[in-house]
């Protein structure tokens, strides 16, 4: 029998369903890879905001982890929403433990596509130290970015989210995959940019839709199914960039909530 690729995404739950664990755990499935999960953070949330945010005891996301990288033989980890500096030790030390060679990408959530801050300032030194220099690939959009690099957010040109992911490289990152949904102009352009400076750009048309949430953690969940898949990061990087895509353009066609609703994970399948 073939072996299953399975992928472990460890990141906070989405009562609505279109970010987070959700998202994710939908998008593995999308790409016919087994998902696993380490939950983090209980939100309280819908299509129109976050209302609350629980955290998981670090000690029992600690656990959680051990308990699927004791037994399932996961290809691919990916990381979302680590709200607390305690949280990322916990995720950092069981990568460390259990981890070691497995491509991890790196999504630094810090703002929900609603506005809402969702993780706390001393969190973001921590993943910088902590959990950067453990990824393959880290993941942000451009108001992420400027908040790891303690600048304020360009204003998106191409030039500038290069010149961002470098800075972001010589921190200690070993890959970027600089999102450029937050920019403007007709094409939506992401740059992956690696440890050896090799710049690749993924281009695809910019798609107007108010259905928009979830769309980072789709992205990196896709990439790190491919990773799963044993694709090299350039092709997994190009392949979650189509497949997000075609999630925003098939969005529309899924009626969820009154506010943003979510990219359509399962565009290929519900015909």
């Amino acid at each position: 029998m073939a072996s299953t690729p399975i992928a472990l995404t460890i990141a906070g739950s989405d009562s609505s369903g279109g970010a987070g664990i959700q998202a994710d755990l939908k998008t593995f499935a999308a790409l016919r890879v087994y998902g696993a999960s380490v939950i983090t953070a209980i939100t309280a949330q819908n299509t129109t905001g976050v209302q609350a945010i629980h955290d998981v005891p670090a000690d029992f996301v600690a656990a959680q982890i051990e308990s699927v990288m004791s037994d399932l033989t996961v290809g691919a980890v990916k990381i979302g929403m680590l709200s607390q500096p305690a949280t990322i030790r916990a995720v950092a030390e069981g990568l460390r433990r259990h981890a070691a060679g497995l491509p991890v990408v790196l999504d630094p959530v810090m703002v929900a596509t609603s506005g809402d801050r969702l993780i706390s300032e001393e969190a973001v030194a921590a993943l910088r130290d902590e959990l950067m220099p453990l990824a393959t690939v880290i993941t942000p959009n451009l108001p992420e970015a400027a908040t790891l690099l303690g600048t304020t957010e360009v204003a998106g040109t191409e030039n500038e989210a290069v010149a961002q992911a470098r800075k972001i490289l010589a921190l200690g990152a070993r890959a970027v995959l600089i999102k450029g949904g937050h920019a403007e102009g007709d094409e939506s352009v992401d740059h992956l940019i690696g440890a050896d400076g090799t710049l690749r750009r993924l281009a695809a048309p910019r798609i107007v839709s108010t259905n928009s949430h979830g769309t980072g953690c789709t992205l990196s969940a896709a990439v790190a199914a491919g990773l799963a898949r044993r694709l090299e990061l350039a092709e997994a990087s190009a392949r979650a960039k189509s497949f997000i895509t075609a999630a925003i353009r098939a969005a529309d066609g899924v009626s969820v909530g009154r506010g943003h609703g979510p990219v359509h994970h399962f565009h290929a399948l519900w015909q």
